[in-house]
C-alpha cells in the first residue's frame, strides 16, 4: 500500500524496489512467460472481437446498474438470499459486521475479493474480535506478513520460497523445508483446521447474473467452495460493476477473464451458486446468505461519460502484467489497494486524491495496458484526465504552468530553443551532446548522455533541402515535432531524400510546433487543447494526401488524440477530422503508400541491423512489419533483439521524474541490443532515438543508433 506524502518520498520507496534484486528477478521472469501463455491461450479466438463485445455489455450493464440490482435482488430472495447495497465502503463493513453480529459469528474464513481489500472488511471484523482468515493461498501469506497484495491475482508474487517458508516456520514453530510442493500442504493442513471451525464465509463474486440472483466465482485453489459452502453463514460482497444481465453475458467474460489474467482457457473452478444452499448446523437446514453490493461511487462512475468505461474492468490484472513500471517497483509501490494501470484509476475515485496524486504520475505512457485490456478500457488517456483533474483541483506546478505558456506561444518556445543553442556551448565540448552540465541539473541523469540542439533547426534548412518536383504523383506535408526540427533535423532531411526520389511533392509548413503530447503528460489541459488546434490550423490538410511524421509519438498523438482533445470545439470538427486522418508515420509511407522495396536500394551491405519497436508506433497506431521489412529492403540484415517491443524507458517527462526507473528500463533494452551483434541500431522515435543513443554513449558502447529513414537514405539506389 503506497501511501508517500510528496514525489520525493515516492523515488524513494520505488529505489528500495528497485534494489530489491529478488523481486527484479521474478518479475523479469513473470513478464516473459505470461506474455507466452496468453499469446497461446489467445491463438484459437478472435481477441478483438471478444474483447469488443465485454466492453459492449459491460457498457450496457453499468448504463442499467440500477436496474440489473434490482432484478438481481428479486430473484435472489426468491432463493432465500437476503440481498443489502451499500453506498460506501463503510456501510459496506457495518452491514458484515451486524450479520456477524447478529449471528453470533467468532470466526470468519474469506475467500480472495479484491472489494473487501477496497472496504479494508477485516480490519472493521476484527475490531469486533471476529477473527478473520484469509484462504487463498497468496492472501493468507500476505495477511501473516501483515502486507497488501502486489498483484490482484497474485496476491503474493513479490515474494520468494524462502521467505514463505521462514513464514510457515513462524507460524507452525517447525522449521520447513524450501520447497514448493511441501509448503503448499503445510497451508492446507493449518488452513483446514480453519475451514471445519469458522462460523462466516466472505467471498467475492466476479458475475452478478441478475436474470437468476447467481453468483459466480472463479478459482485455481478450490478455497472458494470451502468458504461458501462450509459455514453455516455466507456473505459475498461485490461491486455493482460485477452485475450482468444474463448468464450468457457472464460466459463471455470468462472466456476473457482467465485468458487474461493467467494465460489459462479457464481456470481450475469455475463456481455459480444461486440461492442458500443446505446447512445442517442452522435451525432451519439451510444456511444462511446475504449478499452486499457495493456503491461506492460506482453509480457517479456509470454517469461519467469519459470514466464510465472503467466499470468494463474484469480485474484480471493484465494491465500489470505488461507494465513496464510494474516490472521493475511491484505492486506495492504501483498501487494502493488495486494495483498497476486500473489502479491507478481506481485509487483517485475510491481512495482520494491524496493517495493518487504520486501513483498517476508513474505511467510511462507506454500503451501496453490499452493493448491488452479485456475490457478495451483506454487506461492510459484516463489516468492522463486524472493527471489534469488533480492540478485543476489542487493548483498547477509552476514547471506545468511555465511548459504550458511557453507550447503555446509558438514563436516564443522557437526563440528559446535557438537562444539554447548558443547558451549550450560552454558545456558541449563541441559534440553533439551536453557533456559538463552542473550536478544541480545532472543529479540522477547521469545514465545517458543529452544530445545539443542543432547549430541549424530543420525549418531554417527547408529551402535548401526542398525538393522541386515538376509533375508528382503524390502531395504531402511534414511534421517534425519540437525534437526532429531542433535537435536532430538531419532524420528530416534523410526522409525528404528517400520520399522525393519516389516523385513526391513534399512541403513543410512553417507554423506548425510541438505536438503537444509533453504538457498533455504533465496535465496541463489548456495549453493542450491550444496547441492541438494551432497545428491543425497551420496545415491545410485539404491540399494534402498525406501528412508525413518521423515521430511514433508525434503520429499517434495527433492521428488519435487530436480529434478527443477538440471535440469541445465544434468549429473545428470538420479540420480536425481530416487533418488527423491524413496522419501517417514515415515507415508506413515508405512501405504501404511508396511501395518501396529492395529494387529502389542498393543492395549488399550486409550491415547488422537491430530494431527497437517504439511503443505509440507498435501499439498505439498498431505498425509492427513495416519497418522490420525496410530494414531487410535497404540490404542490410535485421537483427531480431528480445523484447524489441518493450519501452526504452523514455516517455517523455517520464525520465525527467522517475530517473531511476528510466535507467533500468534503458539498461536493459540496450543489453538486449548488444546481445544480437548488430553494429546499428534504429527506431521510428526520435524521443526513443534520444533515450537509446544518450544511453549507448554513456555507457560506451559501439552500437551506432539512428532512425530508420537515416538507414534508407543511405541505402538509396
Amino acid at each position: 500500500m503506497q501511501n508517500s506524502k510528496t514525489l520525493k518520498e515516492y523515488r524513494k520507496e520505488l529505489q528500495e524496489s528497485l534494489d530489491n534484486e529478488f523481486l527484479r528477478n521474478a518479475m523479469d521472469k513473470f513478464a516473459v512467460a505470461y506474455r507466452a501463455s496468453r499469446a497461446n491461450a489467445f491463438k484459437d479466438i478472435d481477441e478483438k472481437a471478444i474483447i469488443a463485445e465485454v466492453a459492449d455489455a459491460k457498457d450496457h450493464a453499468a448504463k442499467n446498474m440500477d436496474t440489473l440490482y434490482a432484478q438481481f435482488k428479486a430473484e435472489a430472495e426468491k432463493r432465500g438470499v437476503k440481498v443489502h447495497l451499500a453506498r460506501t465502503a463503510a456501510e459496506a463493513n457495518e452491514i458484515i459486521a451486524r450479520i456477524a453480529r447478529d449471528n453470533n459469528c467468532k470466526k470468519a474464513i474469506k475467500s480472495k475479493s479484491m472489494t473487501a481489500e477496497e472496504t479494508h472488511l477485516n480490519h472493521r471484523l476484527e475490531e469486533d474480535n471476529v477473527e478473520v482468515i484469509e484462504t487463498d493461498l497468496g492472501e493468507w501469506i500476505i495477511q501473516m506478513r501483515h502486507e497488501g497484495p502486489s498483484h490482484m491475482v497474485m496476491p503474493a508474487i513479490h515474494l520468494s520460497r524462502y521467505q514463505v517458508a521462514d513464514l510457515f516456520s513462524e507460524v507452525t514453530k517447525q522449521k520447513q523445508e524450501v520447497d514448493i510442493q511441501r509448503l503448499v500442504k503445510v497451508a492446507r493442513r493449518e488452513l483446514r483446521t480453519h475451514f471445519a471451525t469458522a462460523d462466516m464465509g466472505i467471498s467475492g463474486a466476479n458475475f452478478a447474473v441478475a436474470e437468476t440472483g447467481t453468483i459466480g466465482l472463479v478459482t485455481n485453489e478450490g478455497n472458494a467452495r470451502l468458504v461458501t459452502t462450509l459455514p453455516r453463514v455466507h456473505v459475498a460482497l461485490a461491486g455493482l460493476d460485477k452485475l450482468v444481465p444474463t448468464l450468457h453475458d457472464a460466459l463471455r467474460s470468462l472466456k476473457v477473464l482467465p485468458r487474461n489474467a493467467t494465460g489459462q482457457a479457464i481456470t481450475s473452478y469455475v463456481t455459480w451458486i444461486g440461492g442458500a444452499n443446505e446447512c445442517e448446523a442452522c435451525v432451519d437446514g439451510r444456511k444462511e446468505m446475504h449478499i452486499v453490493f457495493l456503491d461506492n461511487g460506482r453509480r457517479a462512475l456509470a454517469e461519467d461519460p469519459l470514466f464510465s468505461q472503467v466499470l468494463r474492468c474484469v480485474r484480471c490484472g493484465a494491465c500489470a502484467n505488461v507494465c513496464p513500471v510494474y516490472r521493475l517497483v511491484g505492486g506495492h509501490k504501483m498501487g494502493h489497494i488495486y494495483i498497476g494501470a486500473i489502479g491507478l484509476i481506481l485509487t483517485y475515485f475510491f481512495h482520494g486524491r491524496d493517495k493518487a496524486r504520486n501513483l498517476v504520475q508513474n505511467c510511462i505512457n507506454c500503451e501496453s495496458c490499452k493493448h491488452i485490456c479485456a475490457g478495451g478500457i483506454d487506461l492510459p488517456r484516463l489516468i492522463k484526465e486524472i493527471r489534469a483533474r488533480l492540478n485543476e483541483e489542487e493548483g498547477m506546478p509552476v514547471e506545468t504552468t511555465l511548459m504550458g505558456k511557453m507550447l503555446k506561444n509558438r514563436k516564443l518556445f522557437h526563440t528559446l530553443l535557438r537562444f539554447a543553442k548558443w547558451a549550450q556551448k560552454p558545456v558541449t565540448g563541441g559534440t553533439p551532446y551536453i557533456r559538463h552540465l552542473p550536478q544541480i541539473f545532472a543529479k540522477d541523469h547521469g545514465f545517458k548522455a543529452l544530445p545539443a540542439i542543432a547549430d541549424k533547426p530543420f525549418r531554417d534548412e527547408w529551402e535548401t533541402v526542398r525538393p522541386r518536383i515538376a509533375k508528382p504523383k503524390l502531395r504531402i506535408a511534414l511534421f517534425s515535432g519540437c525534437v526532429q526540427d531542433f535537435v536532430y533535423p538531419e532524420q528530416m532531411k534523410a526522409a525528404v531524400k528517400v520520399i522525393a526520389s519516389q516523385n513526391v511533392d513534399i512541403d513543410f509548413p512553417m507554423d506548425q510546433s510541438c505536438c503537444g503530447l509533453p504538457v498533455q503528460m504533465m496535465g496541463e489541459r489548456e495549453a493542450t487543447i491550444e496547441v492541438a488546434r494551432q497545428n491543425v490550423m497551420a496545415f491545410d490538410a485539404a491540399r494534402y494526401d498525406y501528412i508525413v511524421t518521423l515521430c511514433a509519438s508525434c503520429a499517434s498523438h495527433l492521428k488519435e488524440t487530436y480529434p478527443k482533445l477538440l471535440t469541445g470545439h465544434p468549429e473545428m470538427t470538420t479540420r480536425v477530422r481530416q487533418f488527423s486522418n491524413k496522419i501517417i508515420d514515415f515507415s508506413s509511407f515508405v512501405h504501404d503508400v511508396l511501395g518501396m522495396k529492395s529494387d529502389a536500394f542498393k543492395g549488399g551491405s550486409n550491415e547488422k541491423v537491430a530494431y527497437h519497436s517504439s511503443c505509440h508506433l507498435c501499439r498505439g497506431l498498431g505498425v509492427v512489419e513495416q519497418p522490420r521489412n525496410l530494414i531487410a529492403a535497404s540490404g542490410a540484415t535485421y537483427c531480431k533483439a528480445e523484447e524489441e517491443d518493450v519501452c526504452c524507458g523514455f516517455g517523455g517527462t517520464f525520465s525527467a521524474k522517475f530517473p531511476e526507473l528510466s535507467a533500468e528500463l534503458l539498461r536493459k533494452k540496450l543489453d538486449n541490443v548488444e546481445a544480437t551483434g548488430a553494429g546499428r541500431l534504429v527506431a521510428d522515435c526520435p524521443g526513443c532515438i534520444m533515450q537509446l543513443r544518450g544511453g549507448m554513449e554513456k555507457r560506451g558502447g559501439k552500437v551506432k543508433v539512428g532512425h530508420v529513414a537515416e538507414l534508407l537514405a543511405e541505402n538509396l539506389k
